[in-house]
């Protein structure tokens, strides 16, 4: 397995060898290096820590500057763990986006914007309850009935109710790499991935 971190930059489109307009999402990955290498006698598990984005020495935390100083490398703002890393696996040594290809297919995990507290309708898809006659009044985007009278006498868990919408984890499979600029480190994926603009993302390969 590959996997690197990065930024989402934004959305765009390019035009194919068909002429067909195709959107796309710019982003901006690596270079990351490894931090630390976990293994099964000391950690209980095998994995490759990966850092990314520079970071000020003084907005470090003392173990995490000794942590950085023991790898050898710079104060890295966000770090993040690979298992099954295939590729260079010595402390400090650079990983950058030349282990994917154009035409790759790659998988992409990000957070999803945050959406703050939403009702049953925008939530869960609700179409409310009825049409407003017949004495119902600004129902329209109501949950309408939530549970049974004396019995059960309860709230089953789980039911689709309002609540906190967005900044969930969320994974998306089957993106295709339509280009890569190495100069700049910039890989232009097809079609749209979770997050805001500058929200970070790790793209994971076979």
């Amino acid at each position: 397995m590959k996997a690197i971190l990065g930024k989402k930059i934004g959305m765009t489109s390019i035009y194919d060898k068909n002429g067909a307009n195709v959107p796309c999402t710019v982003l901006s990955v690596g270079p990351c290096q490894v931090t630390q290498l976990k293994t099964v006698e000391t950690d209980g598990y095998s994995a490759v820590q990966l850092g990314y984005g520079e970071r000020k020495e003084k907005n470090t935390p003392n173990p995490l500057k000794g942590h950085f100083k023991k790898a050898g490398v710079d104060p890295k703002h966000k770090l993040f763990e690979v298992r099954d890393f295939n590729y260079d696996k010595e402390l400090g040594s650079e990983i950058t986006m030349d282990i994917f290809e154009e035409g790759e297919e790659v998988t992409v995990v990000g957070t999803s914007k945050g959406k703050g507290f939403q009702g049953v309708v925008k939530r869960h898809g609700f179409r409310g309850v009825g049409m407003q006659t017949h004495g119902q009044h600004n129902r329209g985007r109501a949950p309408g009935s939530i549970g049974a009278c004396s019995t059960p006498s309860r709230v089953f868990k789980g039911t689709r109710m309002g609540g906190r919408m967005g900044t969930d984890r969320v994974k998306v499979k089957g993106l295709k790499i339509l280009k890569l600029i190495h100069e700049e480190n910039i890989m232009v994926v097809k079609g749209c991935i979770p997050g805001h603009k500058g929200s970070y993302i790790i793209v994971e390969g076979k």
